[in-house]
Order: structure tokens, then C-alpha cells, then sequence
């Protein structure tokens, strides 16, 4: 596991971490309201050269990016709402799969079929 404790104008290098560890997988994104979820999403499809707006897929579900970046919010439906819509599937296709507010019974699941995920824990740093 690692840790980083990134400013908002350091951010290129979890950006760059994530981009080498993961060029098709599926991203867990966990941290409070306002945390820097999206905000990362936005940098690592700028990186990717990506000219798309990024928004919070938050009342849509899900956000695509190109053809290869997907972008997820499962906070205000939840794991089952997402699960009965058939959105599993969506993550078979190829790409990097952005999934805010993913839980362990996520990452259980997504394992469990044999899915790569990388799991990103974001808190505030307030100095």
C-alpha cells in the first residue's frame, strides 16, 4: 500500500502512478463530499489528452470520457441500484473504470469475478 499526502498542485504524481499501475482496470474511489474524487478523475483525463469536460456522474450514474475513460457514482442509488441496472457489465469493457464511492462488498464482488481493482482512499489534508 502506499500513502501520499498531495497538494491540489501535486497531484500529477498520483495521476502518473495510477496511469502506469492501471492502463485497463477498475478504481475505487472512497473519501468524504468534496474530498478531490472528481477532481482527480478531471487530471487523469487531461493527462490521457482527453479535452471532455469532467462532472460528477452523481445523479447520471455514469460519465463516459472518450471511448476508454468511465466514470461512476453510486452514492445516492447505492451498490444494489447500480447492480440491478446491469451496470457490472459496463466494466467489462476496456478501459479505466472510475467508481466513486465504492465500499468493501464492491471490492469484494469486483474480486471475486476476477477483476483488477485498485482501491484509492482520498482524505482532506488541512494544514
Amino acid at each position: 500500500m502506499k500513502t501520499y499526502t498531495l497538494g491540489l498542485e501535486e497531484l500529477d504524481v498520483l495521476v502518473e502512478d495510477v496511469l502506469k499501475s492501471t492502463p485497463s482496470s477498475i478504481v475505487i474511489l472512497r473519501g468524504d463530499l468534496a474530498s478531490g474524487k472528481t477532481t482527480l478523475v478531471k487530471k487523469i483525463v487531461k493527462k490521457l489528452g482527453i479535452m471532455d469536460e469532467v462532472t460528477s456522474p452523481t445523479f447520471s450514474l455514469q460519465q463516459c470520457y472518450g471511448d476508454k475513460v468511465f466514470h461512476y457514482d453510486i452514492y445516492n442509488h447505492g451498490l444494489e441500484h447500480f447492480i440491478s441496472l446491469g451496470m457490472l457489465e459496463e466494466l467489462d469493457k476496456d478501459g479505466l473504470h472510475f467508481m466513486e464511492w465504492g465500499d468493501d462488498e464492491l471490492y469484494k464482488i469486483l474480486k471475486d469475478a476476477g477483476m483488477e481493482v485498485l482501491w484509492i482512499d482520498i482524505e482532506k489534508n488541512f494544514k
